[in-house]
């Protein structure tokens, strides 16, 4: 399984972006779809999962601003953030909970300036 992220880049705080994790696999036979992200000097933290139903879990932090939908025609995650602050600054990694393992995608950048 391969998962491209991409999406990331400079934003101001209060603004949004909105990054993609596209699959090589289709995303119906995957269990779980996450976001996780690491700020320098910090350890990788769960961000949101979505599940192959559609249930969805969002860390504390980013409840009511961040988004996690898929679309399994496009066999894509996606991470809607809204309201971003300065310390969502992060690497954004994508990962995918599949029957042969788990796997993860190389990150992508945010940068929130204040």
């Amino acid at each position: 399984v391969q998962l491209q992220a991409s999406g990331g880049g400079l934003v101001q705080a209060g603004g949004s972006l909105r990054l993609s994790c596209a699959a090589s696999v289709s995303i119906r036979s995957i269990a779980i779809m996450g976001w996780y992200r690491q700020a320098p000097g910090k350890q990788r933290e769960l961000v949101a999962t979505i599940t192959s139903g559609g249930y969805t879990v969002q860390a504390d932090s980013v409840k009511g601003r961040f988004t996690i939908s898929r679309d399994n025609a496009e066999n894509t995650v996606y991470l809607q953030m809204n309201s971003l602050k300065s310390e969502d600054t992060a690497v954004y990694y994508c990962k995918a909970d599949y029957v042969l393992g788990n796997y993860w995608g190389k990150g992508t950048l945010v940068t929130v300036s204040s």
